[in-house]
């Protein structure tokens, strides 16, 4: 969103699959995150792993992933996607205000 693409709703929606557990039946590591508190710890196990990880991470749609520090211009494409119909526009707008000012 970021480059001002509104969101194509196709590629967002992710079937309810249990990634991790199917990561360990493939001999990688596979780390479940359901609450922000386990983010950091699923990252020191990631590293200290001796094989490759899937960190499954269960986020809520309607958060975006915004930069530590949004420039002016990101800022502008990302309003400008949002406001061509995207259909959780209110939702999006409400968490990144809320992102932004903490």
């Amino acid at each position: 969103m970021l480059s001002g693409d509104p969101k194509f709703v196709a590629s967002q929606n992710l079937p309810d699959f249990p990634y991790a557990r199917y990561a360990g039946l493939l001999g990688f590591e596979g780390i479940p995150i359901d609450q922000p508190d386990q983010v950091g710890p699923a990252w020191d196990q990631a590293f200290a792993c001796d094989r490759p990880v899937i960190i499954d991470a269960h986020t809520d749609p309607d958060v975006p992933p915004l930069p530590p520090h949004l420039t002016f211009k990101q800022a502008k494409a990302y309003a400008s996607a949002i406001l061509q119909g995207d259909p959780d526009a209110d939702n999006i707008l409400r968490h990144s205000i809320r992102e932004l000012m903490a």
